[in-house]
């Protein structure tokens, strides 16, 4: 009498379905998945580190925190500085368009300083709210601003210096040779190479639904 494998043919879809899953783990991931599953799934493999909304929203906001420390110490010092001229001998000798442009770098100095501590502020409001990525999307846009006006404010407070310590004739010239090196330093480098090695697509991770 044939031996009745009913219970080896009912186990077989089973194990079929573990060795498929088991496939499934040891496969390589997609190398290009779509922006729109990625997204709904929650996952954003797209970016080459498999990681969810959250989990990249959190590791944004420690790498935003680095940058903006660096940028803190900046403003900070000299905004510090800035305001101890004004109590000092010299400033009271010092010309009137020379006293307006002390004014506009310390009030270019406190509105860098406040951009830049936004960010803090921003994100012990909304703590505990779950919305840190567009928490992070927020407080990027705050460091950017501050880092725009330490930039006014370094090329004001050179050239208040310069006034002060060589001729007239030369300022502008010295002036400007540093804020063109400011701004290849920091905007056309990185956006050449942005541009020179990514492919312009918006990656489904920034907190942004892909389009």
């Amino acid at each position: 009498m044939p031996e009745d494998d009913t219970a080896t043919r009912r186990q077989d879809p089973d194990l079929d379905r573990e060795r498929a899953e088991a496939r499934d783990r040891n496969a390589d991931p997609d190398p290009d998945p779509d922006p729109d599953e990625a997204y709904s799934e929650g996952k954003f493999r797209g970016n080459g580190r498999n990681e969810t909304r959250q989990e990249r929203a959190d590791r944004q906001w420690q790498e935003l925190v680095q940058e903006i420390r660096v940028a803190q110490t900046g403003v900070q010092i000299l905004f510090g500085f800035l305001l101890t001229v004004a109590f000092t001998a010299h400033f009271q000798q010092l010309e009137e368009l020379d006293r307006t442009i002390y004014v506009i770098t310390v009030l270019l100095g406190s509105l860098a300083t406040g951009a830049l501590i936004g960010p803090v502020a921003f994100h012990r409001i909304v703590s505990g709210r779950r919305i840190k990525p567009e928490a992070v999307t927020w407080a990027s846009r705050l460091t950017m601003a501050g880092i725009i006006l330490l930039l006014a404010t370094l090329v004001s407070a050179l050239s208040l210096i310069l006034r002060v310590t060589t001729g007239d004739d030369i300022v502008p010239w010295l002036v400007a040779g540093v804020l063109l090196w400011y701004l290849l330093c920091w905007f056309a480098l990185p956006l050449w190479v942005r541009g020179r090695h990514t492919n312009g697509r918006n990656d489904p991770g920034d907190g942004k639904r892909p389009g």
